[in-house]
């Protein structure tokens, strides 16, 4: 990346340039943007919006400057529910009229569609523990058997494996291996959780099913006996809140097994209600299914009675598991961005309010994430959700910059195999054109995972100690970090599958990958600061190899430089450093080679790779 966009003018919608993070329609926010002094100085500002789709200009005006960078502030009125704006900066030249545009992208001297717009939704904000959340997934079946665990009679479909039995990555057997792992056995290791800092705990489906993946329900009523049922949910629950860890479930409202007692109802009776709950053809020998899966039939949101059942109100399948005795904190909501739609019919953004509003009006302030594995940014201009558990604008592209050669996993669906590798340049670039579309609230929402139980594992796709450095960047770049039950061990994997490896517990003081310290560590580390939860973020050096970027509040400032190779006497300029370099303090995360040091106004970082070096700066000087 070059240096013109490292130095170019700053804005991120983060709360140090947007007060107001909840505004409701008709708000007047006072918006600020800040110039460094070697990308100049602008004669004028103006902040375009757009009311009722039409661009209005507001023009900025100077605040008092701060350690060489210029402040403008515009005063904005907020005219919709969806705020899009972006700043016209007019400079000064002896030659004629000259302007820049500068939008969520980056700074332009042409004009840029709307769609690039920094953008602020109309929403209430997220309660502090939804907002501040470590994430820890966990597949039941694979997580721990409880000591007390009830010999039960598996079904069958499914085939009982010892807890050391190898996983099959592929095949029949796949879906049916049932290794044992149940709720209880989740209770009785949560103290693991505190442990590791976490403070929700997400949990992959749990009502019966005809796999062990349970994606493919056969009823949304009561939890799997498999599992340990109701009663196993509610003392997981309990003891989960008695450790100050929310609970939120998995939902699939796109979809449901084959088996499920609506789609049986259906299939033997045609006039039924239920028959309206899904895609058939005329003579319902056929219908509309998850990727053509015929044991997951696509469930139709035109049905008044399917909206009833699921989403609306009280007495909904939405509600019934967040209300006593059960209790959850919230919902992910397995494919959300297919939810609602089939062929001709797209009602996605609908069906999502109507979950908001269900959970809004039995329980406010819980939890609603949306998996979008590709780009988030369509689904997320819903009003509905908080985040997405996406892998675009993070995952993926940390990948890419640590792949191994020659990397025996599939990248996220693609057909080509292996990894395709990009440098520190491409990383950061698709990191920001990915991030371009959401709102600063949304990108501190989105679940930030280094692989999820629907990926390969970061151990098998990355450079040894490549995982390592990508959780440090879990958790100090904006969004919820995320941890799949097993990344603390280095669990390896080659598809999502494989990766749901059980858990290590006999061994775990073996694993050579063990990265339990280094969690614990950057738990402690962002629960203790404003600037890794809301801090702005600032891009101060970009090299193939290493990556240094600044977070910036007014409490504190952090410059972090994280590292794929060994890399020496990396220069950042001091001018576009936040706060003192003198009353720096390094924090230490596992690396104490990393060594920085002032030279000629410069500061000039070194380090070993794959590393992270982090530095606690004086908090950022506001006009």
């Amino acid at each position: 990346m070059n240096d013109a966009r490292l130095c170019s003018p700053h804005h991120d919608g983060s709360p140090q340039y947007v007060r107001n993070q909840a505004p409701v329609v008709g708000d007047i926010l006072a918006v600020r943007l800040r110039v460094p002094a070697r990308w100049g100085t602008p004669r004028r500002v103006f902040l375009r919006s757009l009311r009722d789709g039409e661009p209005h200009y507001d023009q900025a005006r100077t605040l008092p400057s701060v350690d060489g960078w210029s402040w403008w502030e515009a005063d904005v009125t907020v005219a919709n529910p969806t705020l899009r704006y972006r700043f016209l900066l007019e400079e000064a030249d002896a030659r004629g009229p000259r302007w820049s545009w500068f939008n969520a992208t980056g700074a332009s001297p042409w004009d840029t569609p709307d769609r690039d717009d920094f953008v602020i939704h109309c929403r209430a904000a997220p309660t502090e523990w939804a907002r501040n959340a470590v994430i820890y997934q966990v597949f039941p079946d694979r997580f721990a058997r409880s000591q007390q665990r009830q010999p039960v009679d598996l079904p069958g479909w499914a085939i009982a494996c010892g807890w050391e039995d190898p996983v099959e990555p592929r095949g029949e057997l796949t879906p049916r291996q049932v290794y044992g792992g149940d709720l209880d056995g989740i209770t009785e290791n949560l103290d693991h959780l505190v442990d590791l800092g976490v403070t929700v705990l997400y949990l992959t489906p749990f009502f019966p099913a005809r796999s062990n993946h349970r994606y493919d329900a056969t009823t949304f009523d009561v939890v799997d006996p498999l599992l340990g049922g109701d009663d196993a949910l509610v003392r997981l629950v309990e003891s989960a809140h008695a450790r100050n860890i929310a609970v939120i479930g998995d939902l699939t409202a796109n979809h449901t097994g084959d088996a499920h007692e609506w789609f049986r109802k259906a299939r033997a009776d045609p006039t039924s209600a239920e028959a309206g709950f899904y895609y058939f053809d005329k003579d319902t020998t056929d219908y509309a299914c998850w990727f053509g899966v015929p044991s997951l039939p696509k469930l139709n949101w035109a049905s008044p009675e399917l909206r009833t059942r699921f989403v609306e109100g009280a007495d909904s399948v939405v509600a019934k598991w967040l209300l006593p005795p059960f209790n959850l904190d919230g919902w992910r909501i397995d494919v959300a961005n297919m939810m609602g739609r089939n062929s001709d019919v797209d009602v996605n953004h609908q069906v999502a309010a109507l979950i908001r509003a269900t959970m809004d009006e039995v329980r406010p302030g819980l939890m609603l994430l949306a998996e979008c594995t590709g780009d988030a940014t369509e689904n997320l201009t819903s009003q509905a959700w908080d985040g997405a558990m996406t892998y675009s604008n993070f995952t993926r592209p940390l990948w890419q910059w640590f792949a191994r050669e020659n990397a025996a996993a599939n990248f996220f669906g693609t057909p080509i195999p292996g990894i395709p590798r990009i440098d520190g340049q491409g990383f950061v670039a698709t990191h920001l054109a990915l991030s371009a579309g959401f709102s600063w609230r949304a990108r501190t929402q989105n679940m930030s995972a280094l692989n999820t139980h629907d990926t390969a594992r970061a151990g098998t796709v990355m450079i040894e100690g490549g995982p390592a450095v990508g959780m440090a960047l879990v958790f100090l770049l904006p969004g919820l970090p995320t941890l799949f039950a097993g990344d603390e061990f280095g669990l390896r994997g080659i598809n999502g599958e494989d990766s749901r490896t059980p858990m290590p517990w006999q061994a775990a003081a073996d694993r050579p990958d063990d990265l339990r310290t280094l969690i614990a560590a950057l738990s402690t580390l962002r629960a203790g600061s404003p600037a890794l939860r809301e801090g702005t973020v600032r891009w101060l050096a970009i090299t193939p190899d290493v990556v240094v970027l600044a977070r910036e509040h007014e409490d504190e400032c952090f410059v972090i430089a994280a590292a794929r190779a060994d890399y020496d006497r990396l220069t950042v300029p001091l001018d576009l450093l936040p706060g003192s370099w003198a009353d720096a303090d390094q924090v230490v995360l596992g690396w104490p080679d990393a060594i920085g040091e002032l030279a000629d106004e410069t500061l000039v970082l070194s380090g070993r790779g794959p590393s992270v070096q982090v530095w606690r700066l004086p908090g950022l000087v506001m006009p």
